[in-house]
């Protein structure tokens, strides 16, 4: 790789700003004794998160696939630079950083600088994980963030049963975290075989190294696991119904969820180090996430809990993505990154609105619902538009993803195919209408009077508000995001022989 130094492009260290920012803000609250005040500060420190990823974004040269902002220490093994997918990712962590800093701090029966602090821990290791070359790195920080969501899932549980939710996220991530290390070290291992001896986790060194066959079907199914059970992909998503059932509303899942670390370590990591293992393996990878469409679509319907049934929507597009990513095809890989980042948006807004509804009802059981489009019209259609995103409708950034997405799949898999994924798109559609039908326009339970439901308020017309004009904006002008992201999937798909 050619080395830009960050120096020449933009002064300063902004990957490193990324990262350091976040954890210095989470110390500094820490210590602090004015909790007022230290929320305060934290929110400043988020914003000014999301100023660097805005300045990054705005100085990135996206006519050129090579890496840039290159930030090294050889010491430590440190890495990183990024390309347009990278700053896609950034940008989209930073506004969640945002978002939550003012969400989260609305339940008052916990400490919210204990909690904040937690979220800037996270947000710190999310940007450390989109801007790494080195796997160590990558799997270190994943480690990191996967501990600090399990303290929250038990410090912070919103249900008895948080132990059941507690148990299966960390038995299911840890054998996932196990799968990618082990991954690794099969790839390092032949990397050290050819070279002597020589050790290295670093992406441009191991990609000069030329790999033998049977190590890459090995690495291959070890990396794929391992970041199919975060992203999450069917069936390694038994983590998730339980995490969102039982776990933390809203504050825990938007983090691991709404930005789709998983999908990204494929496209890092996972397409180009075992490119041959990709394309032999890659029409039993369509044909399980073609099952996931449609088991995920067939268990929402079966569900009564609200949140239960998001987690299933995330299962169910989480496929579609995985679908595009693994055509190969330029406009595939480009649609899924993007329709990545699309259900970001999208299940965030849902999930913040869910987390609204909780406040106010006590319960996300949909037969203890109904009533509330009179009393919250504000949260129902969020929730509604949030829906209508995620699932492609026009005037929202997965639109275009989606297309790029059916249109890549036509040309690699055949029409069959793509038509019976186009179809578990329409059962996901029939599935989130019916669930905003029963919680927000059938009839209001005895239990649950109107007075009880307490009008929107200021702060929940700002997280939704603003989430919603992100989503729309990128909906309705995707052209940048479609050019940030160009080169760098044209250069992904380029380690890939196409007919």
């Amino acid at each position: 790789m050619s080395e830009i130094l960050w120096a020449a492009q933009a002064g300063y260290p902004p990957l490193a700003s990324l990262q350091w920012l976040p954890l210095a803000a989470a110390l500094l609250l820490l210590i602090m004794r004015e909790a007022d005040l230290a929320l305060v500060i934290g929110r400043i420190f988020t914003v000014a998160e999301l100023v660097v990823a805005i300045d990054l974004y705005a100085r990135i040269d996206v006519s050129t696939s090579v890496l840039q902002f290159a930030e090294r220490v050889d010491v430590f093994a440190y890495h990183a630079a990024v390309d347009g997918v990278s700053v896609l990712f950034i940008l989209l962590t930073a506004l969640l950083g945002v978002l939550l800093s003012f969400y989260g701090m609305a339940r008052q029966q916990i400490s919210p600088v204990q909690l904040l602090s937690v979220l800037l821990l996270i947000e710190s290791s999310q940007m450390t994980m989109l801007t790494t070359m080195n796997l160590l790195w990558f799997a270190g920080a994943s480690a990191v963030q996967l501990a600090l969501v399990g303290y929250l899932l038990w410090r912070w549980a919103s249900a008895r049963e948080e132990n059941l939710a507690l148990s299966r996220f960390l038995q299911y991530q840890l054998f996932g975290w196990c799968l990618f290390m082990a991954g690794s070290i099969v790839l390092v291992w032949s990397h050290a075989d050819v070279l002597g001896g020589y050790w290295s986790f670093d992406l441009f060194e191991l990609l000069e190294t030329p790999q033998i066959g049977k190590y890459q079907s090995a690495a291959f199914y070890l990396l794929f696991y391992g970041l199919a059970v975060r992203t999450p992909l069917f069936p390694l998503h038994g983590w998730l119904p339980n995490s969102a059932g039982y776990g933390l509303i809203a504050v825990g899942p938007v983090l691991l969820l709404g930005v789709k670390v998983g999908i990204y370590g494929m496209a890092r990591f996972l397409l180009p180090l075992t490119a041959e293992a990709v394309m032999i393996w890659q029409p039993y990878v369509v044909a399980f996430a073609m099952v996931g469409v449609f088991f995920a679509a067939s268990m929402a319907f079966r569900q009564a809990n609200l949140r239960r049934l998001m987690a299933f929507a995330v299962v169910s597009h989480t496929s579609l993505i995985v679908i595009g990513l693994f055509t190969l095809h330029p406009a595939g890989l480009q649609g899924a990154l993007l329709l990545a980042v699309n259900f970001g948006l999208a299940i965030t807004v849902m999930l913040l609105m869910v987390g609204y509804v909780y406040r106010r009802t006590g319960t996300t059981h949909l037969d203890r619902l109904g009533g509330l489009f009179d009393r919250v019209p504000f949260i129902a259609l969020a929730f509604l538009i949030g829906g209508l995103a995620l699932l492609g409708m026009p005037g929202t950034p997965g639109f275009d993803a989606v297309h790029l997405v059916l249109e890549a799949s036509i040309e690699t898999f055949g029409a069959l195919p793509t038509i019976a994924t186009a179809l578990g798109n329409v059962a996901a559609a029939g599935f989130l209408l019916w669930a905003f039908q029963r919680a927000f326009l059938a009839p209001r339970p005895r239990d649950l009077p109107a007075a009880r439901i307490a009008r929107t308020g200021k702060m929940e017309y700002f997280v939704g508000g603003a989430t919603l004009l992100v989503l729309l904006a990128a909906g309705f002008y995707p052209e940048p995001w479609l050019q940030l992201t160009d080169t760098a999937t044209q250069a992904l798909s380029a380690h890939f022989h196409h007919d």
